[in-house]
């Protein structure tokens, strides 16, 4: 490749660790983890799920890690499963992110911000709307005009949210009254477990996105392996924090049955001011965690651009910037479509669960190329093969039970994947008519 067509190495490992620990950490630890504690209504059993989800997690990370130091360059879980099985398992999962996973999660953090910022600003439905969009479209121009501004941005917003929490906790431990026991548990079953365990891993969900900024990290080999365990443990870490804080302060009913958790600890201990101190930090949250998401999905599509596999010219950085441009735009029209027309709700959670298909073959991955000759990734999964083999358990589990609670609508979801399939062989046809290469190497 020519100058011409690099990006620019901005991050380092700070900024590499504040991505996964940004993205990972949104709104819904500080809004509603009482789904968890209401399948596993003990204070040990709820805390076990977390330590569990980031122990998983955790698990994902070092499968991730081995595949980036083996493959460094954008496009993270993309070039994982291309190289690894065939250019249409890499196809798939950009596709799936582009109309479904990856732009449904922009939307969704998007609304998410602009209903916190109503708490200050009242909006109505299209103004809320209108402010969800206007967050997405800042926040990628700030992407557009460099890795480095918007990386800034996403780190500062995370080491606000951390030092928030840190507060928190604090603040928890001087002012909350000492309460005489906690009421006796109710029983609960394995499989209100698993539930609580599968809700618990989507709080984590996200870890893998810094895979994708690979050409834009500093020595990616090393950075990324680090940041990625040094994130899933921060985030571990602070969820637990964050959970025990929660009981500290409230029963184990009250927990049940809060609909914004963090909110109602701090209305419990500072007043009525609590709830506006929470609903900042969750914008914040929000900010960082969406700057990280924007941040990331472009590269991808970027990579497949350079493939082939998606138009010629969202795989040319800009000729100043030196950022995926065209993917930034891409991705911010369509989100922003999704939020004005409601739909991401219904793509999203459709669809959301069959990305953990693709982090079983990731672990798959791993067994398949260490039979490889010639692969000598400079960092290896630590525990293998028990590490990948507990995950891929893992995220069977995870879509099984998601089939078996949700036939029809996992049934869709797994058509809209499908429909990629049509979409490979048409697009491949077409680019080898005109001479694109679509082969792993560049």
């Amino acid at each position: 490749m020519t100058d011409n067509n690099t990006l620019t190495r901005s991050i380092g490992l700070l900024r590499a660790t504040a991505m996964v620990v940004g993205i990972i950490i949104g709104a819904s630890i500080f809004v509603q983890p009482s789904e968890i504690t209401r399948r596993v209504p003990s204070i040990p059993g709820m805390l076990l799920v977390w330590l569990l989800a980031g122990i998983l997690t955790l698990f994902g990370a070092l499968i991730c890690a081995e595949l980036a130091s083996a493959f460094p360059r954008t496009g993270g879980v993309y070039v994982f499963l291309k190289e690894t099985f065939h250019p249409a398992a890499g196809f798939l999962w950009g596709w799936a992110m582009f109309w479904c996973m990856h732009s449904g999660i922009v939307a969704a953090i998007a609304v998410v911000t602009a209903r916190y910022i109503g708490y200050f600003v009242p909006l109505t439905g299209t103004g809320t709307r209108i402010v969800a969009i206007a967050a997405i479209f800042a926040l990628s121009a700030v992407n557009y005009v460099g890795v480095r501004q918007g990386s800034a941005i996403q780190t500062f917003f995370t080491i606000v949210k951390v030092l928030a929490i840190g507060l928190m906790l604090i603040i928890v431990v001087a002012l909350a009254p000492v309460r005489a026991g906690a009421p006796a548990a109710a029983s609960y079953s394995a499989h209100e477990f698993l539930l609580a365990l599968v809700a618990g891993l989507f709080a984590y969900g996200g870890w893998h996105m810094v895979t994708y900024v690979a050409e834009e990290t500093r020595e990616p080999q090393k950075t990324i392996p680090r940041s990625l365990m040094i994130g899933t443990l921060v985030v571990t870490l602070s969820y637990l924090g964050l959970n025990a804080a929660y009981v500290y302060v409230l029963s184990l009913d009250q927990v049940i049955h809060s609909e914004r958790i963090a909110a109602d600890v701090a209305t419990a201990l500072v007043g009525p001011r609590g709830a506006a101190a929470v609903s900042l930090l969750v914008i914040i949250s929000a900010l960082g965690a969406l700057g990280g998401v924007i941040l990331a999905g472009p590269r991808v599509y970027f990579a497949m651009a350079r493939d082939g596999l998606f138009f010629r010219s969202a795989g040319v950085p800009h000729p100043r910037y030196r950022t995926p441009y065209i993917a930034i735009v891409l991705q911010a029209v369509w989100s922003s479509v999704l939020v004005a027309t409601g739909t991401y709700r219904d793509l999203f959670t459709r669809v959301v669960y069959t990305e953990w298909m693709f982090f079983a073959a990731l672990a798959v991955a791993t067994f398949v190329l260490r039979r490889r000759p010639g692969y000598a990734p400079p960092y290896r999964t630590f525990g293998y093969p028990y590490v990948p083999l507990l995950f891929i358990a893992a995220t069977v589990l995870i879509v099984v039970n998601q089939i078996v609670a949700e036939p029809a609508g996992s049934a869709v979801g797994l058509l809209i994947v499908a429909a990629g399939l049509p979409v490979y062989a048409l697009w491949t046809r077409t680019t080898s008519r005109k001479g694109t290469s679509i082969d792993a190497g560049h």
